[in-house]
């Protein structure tokens, strides 16, 4: 079955924050849509103002990244990405670890390919 078809909602009433499964503490997510068959996934992620995260990130999925609120700022790159950029990452791509002062919140697309 794939991702469910769903008209417009309020996630706020309808969908509770969780800490990340596996991720640093902190760090929580709301799941908007999933495809229990290829796994992928929409998601809202947030992080806490003062964060440091400590690891440098790689995946085997394709993810697609855009900032709703506050800004990540790349250790690694020393450079910082704020609200309104986007970010399509494809399977390999390194990124992280980040600084977010003033905590974000972001959209992501989380695609698996079988």
């Amino acid at each position: 079955m794939p991702k469910p078809e769903l008209e417009f909602f309020d996630h706020d009433l309808n969908i509770a924050w969780r800490q990340v499964e596996g991720g640093q503490e902190g760090i929580i997510e709301k799941i908007l849509s999933h495809d229990p068959q290829t796994g992928s996934y929409t998601r809202l992620l947030k992080f806490p103002p003062g964060m440091v995260t400590t690891e440098t990130l790689v995946h085997d999925f394709w993810e697609e990244v855009y900032i709703l609120e506050g800004s990540l700022m790349d250790l690694k790159k020393k450079e910082t990405y704020i609200k309104g950029m986007y970010a399509c990452r494809p399977p390999g791509m390194y990124h992280g670890p980040y600084n977010i002062p003033e905590g974000c919140m972001t959209l992501e697309i989380r695609t698996f390919e079988k």
